[in-house]
């Protein structure tokens, strides 16, 4: 009975090793005029934000409504580059390289690139 149990044990935790171990990372890869980038999974490109400091956004409130930001499910694991960070109201958002992740909300389709260099050059395409 013990072999039974122990035999079943490792095959679960095999199997949850397994699924996480290929987890599929937060982002996409996408061209644009200016070459490749970080997209969601719509295809729609990713930004960085100079006023951010590693880990911790600074865009919130309306900020956050012209620049949503590439959300993360509670269950969601850091990886390779990838983490995930928590926002000021709570919730939890991706960040590459320490950079937290957004789209632009005046980006219409796949491959624009409208919100680089927004801000005075605050806003810059994620790039892979």
């Amino acid at each position: 009975m013990k072999t039974s149990i122990s035999l079943a044990l490792a095959a679960a935790a095999s199997l949850a090793f397994a699924s996480a171990a290929f987890a599929a990372p937060p982002t996409k890869t996408g061209s644009t005029a200016k070459g490749s980038v970080l997209t969601d999974a719509k295809g729609m490109t990713l930004y960085t934000f100079d006023k951010d400091s590693e880990g911790k956004s600074a865009c919130n409130g309306p900020c956050a409504t012209n620049w949503p930001v590439l959300k993360a499910d509670a269950s969601d694991k850091a990886e390779g580059g990838y983490t995930v960070i928590s926002r000021d109201d709570g919730s939890k958002q991706w960040a590459y390289k320490g950079k937290p992740l957004y789209t632009f909300a005046k980006d219409q389709k796949a491959g624009d690139i409208t919100g680089d260099g927004f801000l005075n050059g605050a806003w810059h395409l994620a790039q892979p």
